[in-house]
Parts: C-alpha cells; sequence; structure tokens
C-alpha cells in the first residue's frame, strides 16, 4: 500500500511542478502588445522635471561622484555613512549656488 502511495506521488509530483512553472510564467511575462501599450501609456503621461527636481538630481549625482571618490579613511572622516554625507554635500551645494 505504501509502495503504490510513494509511486503515485512520484508520478504526479512532476506535473505538479511544471503546472506551477507555467503559470508563474503566463502571470509575470506580459504579450508585447500589453508592453507596447503600458509603454505608450506611460510616455504620453511622463512630464519633465521641474527646475527644483532637476537640481536636486545634480546635487546627487555630484555628491554620488565625490562619495565615491573618497577612500575609506576620507568617508570616515566626512562621516561613516552616505545619508550623513549626502546631508553635508547637499548643504555645501546649495551654498555655494547662493553666493
Amino acid at each position: 500500500m505504501l509502495s503504490r502511495l510513494l509511486a503515485a506521488a512520484a508520478l504526479v509530483a512532476p506535473l505538479l511542478l511544471a503546472q506551477t512553472a507555467m503559470a508563474r510564467e503566463a502571470w509575470s511575462a506580459p504579450s508585447a502588445k500589453e508592453t507596447t501599450k503600458e509603454q505608450t501609456a506611460k510616455e504620453q503621461t511622463a512630464k519633465e522635471p521641474s527646475v527644483a527636481q532637476s537640481a536636486a538630481r545634480e546635487r546627487q549625482k555630484k555628491c554620488g561622484a565625490e562619495w565615491r571618490a573618497l577612500s575609506a579613511t576620507e568617508k570616515a572622516a566626512q562621516g561613516p555613512k552616505w545619508p550623513q554625507y549626502y546631508s553635508k554635500c547637499v548643504k555645501r551645494l546649495k551654498s555655494k549656488a547662493q553666493q
């Protein structure tokens, strides 16, 4: 009895796994038509960033480049973590822009 149950389980297991894999693919992969429709809709609703958003993005890029250029000891002296360094960097860049 136990051997029949194990044999049945061995036959059914691959079928169940294949079925769940196919279901995942069906849900996760949109068709080409859906993708182009979504992209077109997003492109139409996308707005240009404001002046303030563009300036903030530029500051973030400059601060990020500076952070990556620092060595480990310099990073420790400036502030051991990115948020602290970024805060100081933004203040510094804003004060330079106002002058």
